[in-house]
């Protein structure tokens, strides 16, 4: 049974939580409008770990398959993916991203690195040791759910 958080684990918990809201807020802003972030994180969950079912989608991004379903046929409008029948499933479609749907998610990404690489820049050694730490430890941390 896991134990209670301590006051001082729930203090850092709510300054990480602002700082990487915030993070997220500010690359989405870098990323452009040329998609919402439900579309940019579909579209990169279908990059990933595509040809995936709309079903598959929804489950994954943890959305309602209406709502997924709006977002894809956006997508879909786009030219950003691509849907074929399910061989597997005549009801069901496999869905894929097209090579614009990689260029576009190229393109923000590059953006959103360079805007942090930008902010890195006058940092000195000992607190760029720092961060990589830090992100090692987020990415070990924010991997598994804990029991």
């Amino acid at each position: 049974m896991p134990l209670a958080p301590t006051d001082t684990h729930l203090e850092l918990a709510g300054r990480l939580r602002l700082v990487i809201a915030r993070t997220a807020r500010r690359l989405r802003q870098e990323a452009g409008t040329a998609l919402s972030p439900s579309q940019g994180a579909a579209l990169a969950t279908i990059e990933c770990r595509g040809p995936l079912t709309p079903s598959e989608v929804a489950a994954i991004e943890r959305i309602q398959r209406p709502t997924a379903t709006r977002i894809l046929t956006r997508l879909e409008e786009a030219g950003l993916i691509a849907r074929a029948a399910d061989p597997g499933d005549g009801r069901s479609s496999l869905l894929t991203i097209t090579p614009a749907g990689r260029a576009l998610l190229r393109d923000q990404r590059t953006r959103k690195n360079a805007f942090l690489a930008r902010r890195l820049d006058g940092l000195g050694a000992d607190e760029l040791a720092t961060l990589e730490r830090a992100a090692a430890i987020l990415e070990r941390t924010l991997e598994v759910e804990p029991r």
